[in-house]
């Protein structure tokens, strides 16, 4: 079996390219980065000498091994998708809490019946729970900046913590949401055709996909 000083730089940069994961442009940055260095490394061996072949695993060993590359590429692309995830879901939590009663303004059963009591701690609650995505959010946002004016790749631990609790209000946000969307269907059958809701819904549902293919990036960066 041939050891890390044997491979060529296409070979190392394959490697690298099926073991991160994490968001495709600066993933792919950080590739052309790499390339770029091996090649540098290579061309000032062969200027020195050294046959094409040796030039490459000369400036390939030099540059490290894939177990050692790895971890420090993948903080850099999980800290990354956080970010993404984290301005995300801070622009959707604002938007929610912000506008969330708008779909219910001027609609023809706002002035009957008051609902359930647990349907009333439902609504609100949701607003708490849309709150405490947009802490979550901000959070991640501020670790990531102080992370990076300090030259740091960033912060994994306290990153994790953060993005799992992230992920997880998300996640609460979400299935709240729907269960007081369907509630208030079973409730008001003129729901289905009040615009708000409609465009509310279609809007909502939107955010909801963004978020999960967001959160489900960083998580894929986390494993």
């Amino acid at each position: 079996m041939r050891g890390f000083d044997d491979v060529l730089v296409e070979e190392r940069l394959s490697e690298l390219a099926g073991r991160l994961r994490g968001p495709a442009r600066l993933k792919a940055d950080l590739l052309t980065e790499a390339r770029h260095a091996l090649l540098d490394a290579a061309e000032a061996y062969r200027e020195g000498g050294l046959p094409a072949a040796e030039a490459e695993r000369r400036a390939v060993a030099e540059f490290g091994s894939a177990a050692q590359l790895v971890p420090g590429y993948q903080t850099e692309l999980a800290a990354a998708a956080l970010r993404g995830l984290a301005l995300r879901a801070l622009a959707v939590a604002l938007a929610l809490v912000a506008a969330g009663d708008l779909t219910w303004r001027g609609s023809s059963w706002s002035d009957g019946p008051r609902p359930p009591a647990i349907y009333l701690l439902l609504s609100a609650s949701l607003n708490w729970i849309w709150l405490a995505v947009a802490g979550f959010a901000l959070a991640s946002l501020v670790l990531g900046t102080r992370a990076a004016r300090r030259g740091e790749i960033g912060a994994p631990t306290a990153a994790r913590v953060l993005g799992l609790g992230l992920t997880g209000a998300l996640a609460l946000g979400s299935v709240a949401g729907v269960a007081l969307f369907a509630w208030s269907v079973a409730l008001w059958d003129a729901a289905l055709t009040w615009p708000p809701m409609i465009v509310g819904a279609v809007l909502v549902g939107a955010a909801y996909f963004s978020l999960g293919r967001a959160a489900r990036s960083w998580l894929a960066t986390t494993r």
